[in-house]
């Protein structure tokens, strides 16, 4: 039997290399036997190519990086209770550095991690997740050091933006023995508003959105107590949250890291990039809201997993690094939707992945958790036409069911 990674659902998987929102940047630790040094990858260019920033001495486990939108690479290195934070940049043969500050944890029972790059790419958060409380840091990009902005009850995993300003940012909070993904303004102190609350007994954790179509995508027990599955919905939709049957992968663990950007009015029709890790390594995962399969493809050698970013016409963009090309980035065309009606009703493994079935599917709109509950009362047919996105996130709860609208 296969086993799933560590991180399961609603975990955050290590990323080895990280890209800015528009993806013209990544930046990872690469290793040069056994010592560690940031690098910083150069991808909106006719060909990508690394920089190699080594500081004086190796990087220690547990370093952090994350590229900005101007080309420089923030770091973040836990020292003896401490978080020291500073921004590096090529000057010549060396590498330049700027100390911005540092984030004092004394307290063992604190972590802190950055969190993903904000959509801006001018400004940089950190999470300090602690027994009881959660804090949200901005460590680049502020005008004295790093700057407590936001403080929030209960501990907080996760981190998912959710426009494209880097004020609305999503955070799984758990809290009274759930886990509900909550919404935090960091604009108005940290103002925290419910957004995922599927039924009062779930854990329901954020793990992907597309700030332009409105394109979330979950996990949750709601559908299944005990057991986490993959769903999706969208920001201010009438809709139910829905736990598509092709997402539901027995053996396998399955983890969403990048949405196709540009598809205003549309979510339906984003593709979704996952990745799969099984007993035979990782590989990615293509699927549409709009289909009722998913894509399995090989992923490039030397892919650094889970790392990846769509262009708006449906590329996606994995970087890879091997003995021979140390910086590269492989393209990958999602295949072409097809509507529900034509769609196959089984998925087809990859070369990678020998001896697996697929289970059967059905159609994503007959097994959302409402119509489960209610006895199968959601209507079949296809979904109504996609739904304008709100300006500021709705809490997916109690949806219509159905085609039912209620004023």
């Amino acid at each position: 039997m296969a086993v799933a990674p560590a991180y399961g659902y609603g975990a955050t998987p290590p990323t080895p290399c990280v890209l800015t929102a528009n993806g013209a940047y990544a930046a990872r630790l690469a290793r040069d036997g056994d010592s560690l040094f940031p690098e910083r990858w150069t991808l909106d260019g006719p060909e990508p190519y690394a920089v190699p920033l080594p500081g004086n001495q190796p990087e220690e486990p547990g370093t952090e990086v994350q590229p900005m939108a101007d080309g420089r690479v923030l770091i973040r290195r836990p020292t003896d209770g401490r978080h020291a934070f500073s921004l590096l940049y090529p000057t010549g043969p060396g590498t330049g550095e700027l100390p911005l500050g540092a984030v004092e944890c004394p307290d063992d029972g604190v972590e802190l991690r950055l969190l993903p790059p904000a959509p801006c790419g001018e400004r940089a958060y950190a999470l300090a997740v602690g027994p009881w409380t959660t804090a949200v840091w901005l460590v680049a990009g502020g005008v004295f050091g790093p700057e407590h902005v936001a403080e929030i009850p209960g501990r907080c995993s996760g981190g998912v933006w959710l426009d494209r300003t880097g004020r609305m940012l999503a955070l799984d909070r758990e809290a009274g023995g759930r886990t509900k993904a909550v919404v935090v303004d960091l604009e108005r102190g940290g103002e925290m508003s419910p957004l995922l609350q599927i039924s009062a007994d779930s854990d329901d954790r954020l793990l992907l959105a597309d700030p332009d179509s409105g394109l979330l995508l979950i996990s949750s027990d709601a559908a299944s107590p005990g057991e986490p599955r993959l769903g999706w919905g969208v920001v201010g939709s009438t809709l139910p949250v829905r736990f598509p049957e092709s997402l539901r992968l027995p053996g396998l663990a399955m983890t969403p890291f990048a949405i196709q950007p540009g598809q205003a009015l549309l979510p339906e029709a984003c593709a979704v990039a996952l990745r799969i890790d099984g007993p035979f390594g990782a590989w990615v995962g293509v699927w549409r809201p709009t289909e009722r399969r998913l894509h399995q493809l090989a992923a490039p050698e030397g892919w650094l997993t889970g790392s990846g970013l769509w262009t708006p016409d449906g590329v996606l963009r994995l970087p890879y690094a091997t003995a021979a090309e140390p910086c590269g980035v492989a393209p990958l065309t999602a295949p072409a939707a097809a509507s529900p009606a034509t769609a196959p009703a089984t998925a087809t493994a990859p070369e990678t992945a020998p001896d697996w079935t697929p289970p059967e599917a059905v159609p994503y709109w007959a097994s959302s958790y409402e119509a489960a509950a209610s006895g199968g009362a959601a209507s079949g047919g296809s979904p109504s036409e996609p739904t304008p996105v709100a300006a500021r996130p709705v809490p997916l709860q109690q949806a219509p069911l159905g085609r039912l609208v209620t004023k």
